[in-house]
């Protein structure tokens, strides 16, 4: 099966049960950017913000309108997110010349499966009650930093910077929702898709599926803070790199990234 049909499949098979479109769900996906302090107040996050060790560890403090509202930050901050990836995929297939024919199916493949997560999280807020926050004003160029729609290789620099944060940051919210098998479900459902689209971008960049150390792959040192801590090797009390090597063994897990790591990164993108 080519990756075009696999996205595709991805997009299809479970990804909007029938369960899941009717509960709370999804997980913290996440942001990125500079200000997560400043960042916070407008995205309405509460508690995943302030307390991410809280937001990873659930207790029973967290039931009733407490544990709603931890489930709608959730949802706001994946809202943001997919805003984002959304509108960078939407702006970049629109671009004259930017992304070449070869590349272009990908892409349109992937921004359709952006687009379908940023309805169902709308709707599913608005399911429970919840004002779906605002798509926020985005700067793809980082105040300058960037060049995302002028040159191809930083456009996929960029893609593949979101996709290895929303794939991290989902993980680190993952007990957000643990006490819901259907919401869990859900969250799990969607990662997988979007770990499969971070591994084909980095692919297209000529870099491993996987990540190794604390390295994205050729990429700026800006994203520097996007692979920070992936070149730990020990898992549970066991040392991964002692069988495989450091660069293998950290490669054998993925890192989790907390909601105020995540953020931090994503509002250099926001404006």
């Amino acid at each position: 099966m080519n990756i075009l049909k696999l996205l595709d499949k991805l997009s299809h098979d479970n990804f909007f049960t029938a369960e899941a479109s009717r509960l709370e769900t999804i997980t913290n996906m996440s942001l990125f950017g500079k200000k997560a302090a400043t960042a916070a107040a407008p995205f309405g996050l509460g508690a995943l913000v302030v307390s991410p060790a809280k937001a990873e560890t659930p207790t029973k403090e967290f039931t009733g309108a407490a544990l709603k509202s931890t489930l709608t930050d959730a949802l706001q901050l994946a809202l943001v997110l997919e805003y984002l990836e959304n509108e960078y995929y939407a702006l970049g297939l629109s671009t004259a010349g930017l992304i070449p024919n070869s590349d272009r199916p990908v892409f349109m493949q992937i921004s359709k499966h952006e687009s379908a997560h940023v309805s169902f999280l709308k709707s599913t807020l608005t399911s429970l009650g919840t004002t779906p926050g605002a798509k926020p004003t985005f700067d793809f160029t980082a105040n300058g930093s960037f060049s995302p729609f002028t040159d191809y290789n930083q456009f996929l620099v960029l893609a593949q910077a979101f996709e290895d944060t929303g794939v991290r940051a989902y993980k680190g919210q993952a007990g957000n929702v643990m006490s819901n098998k259907v919401v869990l479900q859900a969250a799990l459902q969607i990662h997988s898709v979007e770990a499969r689209h971070a591994s084909q971008v980095r692919r297209m960049r000529a870099n491993k599926g996987w990540i190794e150390l604390a390295n994205g792959g050729n990429m700026p040192s800006a994203t520097d803070p996007v692979y920070a801590g992936e070149d730990n090797v020990n898992q549970s009390g066991y040392n991964t790199g002692s069988l495989f090597g450091t660069a293998a063994g950290s490669a054998a897990y993925d890192e989790v990234m907390s909601g105020s790591d995540a953020q931090t990164i994503a509002s250099l993108f926001i404006v």
